[in-house]
């Protein structure tokens, strides 16, 4: 059915004309040309189908919706679907081409009379003449997607980013590659390696920096450089062996002040007898723990002789690198020589801990020098100017394939966004459906793909659809897949955990699927009216079951106590058994089966009487209406519950805003699961050489009959009746073979 409507939007002057159909339960509205689709935001969003869809786990082009998803957080909403509308749409010539989802863009149908338009076809004509085919007409995602090929010949891409490749000169290179050095690098389109525009700046400015903290310490040498270019190296010895060259000093002023602390300060000889034991060498822990030398009031550090084996060589090279240079060739450092030597190494500290530009420092003073003198930076920023002059062509190279994935896949996002025109037309799939499962004789299209079971499958149960959660694995593979599969054609009886088929993917792809959970609902109308047979058929099963496994338990038992009994009887002698034969007990036995026999034929016997008693045209119905009362509350049941299946929960657990409610009826449901049938124009031979034997069904009916027939005259007195006759008949009889009995014994 088709209806149309005005939807109006305030500022509007000439509201679009809307066409609708009804699919679903609910009014679609008919997406079919290119001034529908530039009508969009006309289109109230009450009427929309859907108001949110992720951008995963759907079988589309992922590309594209990251495109339409312009705020990155993986939903598209209807204001970025109609900015990507608009926006393809005014770059067409015609905004019809959009409906037709055609892989390639042909460069005719692009606009030439707006500059976007123009920039984007002269970027759409130097991605094919940079890919080699310069008069092609058509463009393709194929030509755009490898965008790391089509600038791989370009040595400027606009992107702000200068490999060294673009330098004219092996200086430039050069330099560009020390600063990469010092700074990192980025990914240029082309893929290789370079340096932004703001890396540069800052290495110049740490280079700069480097630079002044240099100039600061040659302006005051003498105090901050005492060893000159050798200053730093001369540092770090001195800095190795201070604190322990503090500690010896502040023990010699201990024991200059109170000389009974001498003894104390020293190492004990209960220390060195621990240490005796040990194989000693100059690196031993425990050695290192003692003083430099013996301690003794106003004594000098000893450079030669007497020192601590464990200090020994550092005490060397400060002798050799340090003290000689400033003091000589001398045996022994005084306290007072020490502290001239912390006072030089104290402005040399001040400076180093004052340091800049350490970013530049691994290229070395000379070369830093060399760098801010010699052109390097106004050569690389003419790389910049080169590169950002062809900015907004190459920018637009990413607005060709935006373009031609629009204008491949809008038309077909917004009949799954918009309308469920795919999901309810014959043949198409929906891109929410993932693929095909089958299993147990049926094919189910209605297959969701999931990540989370326990929360899709909260949501989803008020689907009101039978759902099979089944774990899909590809054979020599660790790639995995849930999905969900809606059972909407057959019946139950065999779907359980555990079960087993096979899924196919959108790409044909085959995977082995098992069943994890299910989710049950009525499936069909048809189930519905079976299903009270079969629970009776279970009921009666499991009890014949129970009582058989009971009385094969009971026989077990009763067998066991009598071979136990046996045996202590032939231990004991007493084999016979002198038990009489009780009559009652089995008379009152066949009593009792002869009374149940006579009620269940009685029951019987009156329904048959009563069924006969009617007239021909009333037995059909009478047999209609005992369907009815047995299966009709069960099919009344399924049938409200079918009407209701409702898709919207099975998308809205997997992260969809649907914004309707759209039923799967009885007949669409049957077109998402087919049923195994055979096919139209099979022949088929009955015959089956395995076929297992009939029951005689003929015999077993005759038998009920003459059963029915046996207690339809119990009922009614005549066997009482023939049996009286039959033993008066008898006594008769026997009277007259033997008169003697009936005179009775002689006196």
């Amino acid at each position: 059915m088709t209806m149309t409507t005005d939807t109006r939007t305030a500022g509007k002057d000439h509201p679009h004309r809307w066409r609708f159909f009804r699919s679903g339960g609910f009014d679609q509205v008919r997406l079919e040309t290119g001034a529908d689709l530039m009508a969009l935001d006309q289109l109230d969003q009450k009427l929309w189908a859907a108001l949110s869809c992720p951008t995963r786990r759907l079988e589309f082009d992922e590309r594209t919706l990251q495109l339409i998803d312009t705020d990155g957080d993986g939903h598209i909403r209807p204001p970025e679907l109609i900015a990507a509308v608009k926006w393809a749409g005014s770059l067409l010539k015609d905004p019809n081409d959009l409906t037709r989802g055609a892989e390639a863009l042909p460069l005719s149908a692009v606009r030439e009379d707006t500059e976007e338009a123009r920039t984007l076809l002269r970027s759409a004509r130097e991605i094919l003449k940079i890919l080699g085919r310069p008069e092609a007409a058509v463009i393709t995602t194929a030509d755009t997607a490898d965008t790391a090929r089509i600038f791989a010949n370009t040595p400027f891409n606009g992107d702000g980013i200068v490999p060294p490749a673009s330098a004219g000169d092996e200086a430039t290179r050069r330099t560009i590659e020390q600063i990469m050095q010092c700074t990192g690098s980025h990914q240029d389109r082309s893929g290789q390696a370079g340096v932004s525009e703001e890396q540069v700046q800052a290495f110049f400015d740490q280079a700069r920096a480097y630079d002044r903290w240099w100039q600061q310490a040659e302006a005051d040498a003498a105090d901050i450089l005492p060893f000159g270019e050798r200053t730093p190296q001369a540092a770090r010895i001195f800095e190795a062996v201070k604190q322990k060259v503090e500690d010896y000093f502040t023990r010699c002023r201990i024991a200059e002040f109170d000389a009974r602390a001498a003894e104390a300060l020293n190492p004990a000889q209960a220390d060195y007898e621990a240490l005796s034991p040990d194989s000693l060498s100059p690196a031993t822990a425990e050695l290192a723990t003692f003083p430099l030398a013996t301690v003794a009031a106003g004594k000098p550090l000893p450079l030669k002789t007497g020192i601590n084996p464990a200090w020994a060589a550092a005490i060397e090279r400060l002798r050799r690198e340090v003290v000689a240079p400033l003091f000589g060739d001398i045996d022994g450092l005084s306290e007072a020589q020490w502290r001239t030597l912390d006072a030089k190494f104290a402005l040399h500290e001040a400076w180093q801990a004052a340091k800049e530009g350490t970013v530049a420092e691994p290229l070395g003073l000379e070369r830093i020098r060399e760098l801010l003198c010699d052109g390097s930076r106004e050569a690389i920023q003419e790389l910049f100017a080169r590169d950002k002059d062809l900015r907004d062509e190459m920018e637009a190279i990413g607005s060709v394939d935006r373009l031609i994935r629009y204008h491949r896949d809008l038309f077909e996002l917004l009949n799954n966004f918009v309308a469920f025109r795919d999901f309810y037309t014959p043949g198409r799939h929906a891109i929410f459906q993932t693929g095909t499962l089958y299993l147990d004789t049926r094919s189910c299209d209605l297959c969701i793909k999931v990540d989370d079971m326990a929360r899709h499958s909260t949501m989803a149960t008020r689907s009101r659809t039978f759902l099979a959660y089944c774990e899909c694995r590809r054979k020599g593979s660790k790639e995995t897949m849930l999905i969900a599969a809606g059972i909407t054609d057959g019946d139950s009886d065999e779907l359980i955990v555990g079960r087993n088929g096979v899924f196919y993917d959108r790409k044909g792809k085959d995977w082995d699927a098992t069943i994890t959970k299910l989710i049950e609902h009525p499936i069909s109308v048809r189930e519905a009216f079976w299903s009270p047979y079969k629970r009776i058929g279970r009921l009666v099963q499991e009890q014949i079951e129970k009582m058989a496994a009971a009385g094969d338990k009971a026989v077990e038992s009763r067998s066991a106590k009598g071979v136990a009994d046996l045996s202590r009887k032939a231990s004991e002698g007493k084999v016979k058994d002198t038990t009489p034969f009780d009559v009652g007990k089995f008379a009152g036995i066949f009593a009792a089966i002869g009374l149940a026999l006579g009620a269940i034929g009685t029951a019987v016997a009156s329904l048959l009487t009563g069924f006969m008693q009617l007239s021909l045209w009333q037995m059909p119905l009478a047999v209609l209406g005992l369907l009815l009362v047995v299966s009709g509350p069960s099919m009344v049941i399924a049938y409200l519950k079918l009407r209701r299946r409702n898709l919207a929960p099975l998308l809205d657990a997997n992260g969809w805003a649907v914004n309707t409610k759209a039923m799967i009826n009885l007949p669409f449901g049957a077109s998402l699961t087919d049923v195994a049938a055979l096919p139209s124009g099979a022949k088929r031979s009955m015959r089956d050489p395995y076929a297992q034997h009939r029951p005689p069904w003929g015999l077993y009916a005759i038998l009920a009959l003459l059963l029915i027939a046996l207690a339809y005259l119990w009922e009614e007195g005549y066997l009482a009746q023939w049996c009286d006759q039959a033993l008066a008949r008898a006594e008769r009889a026997t009277q007259q073979t033997h008169p003697a009995a009936k005179e009775g014994p002689e006196p």
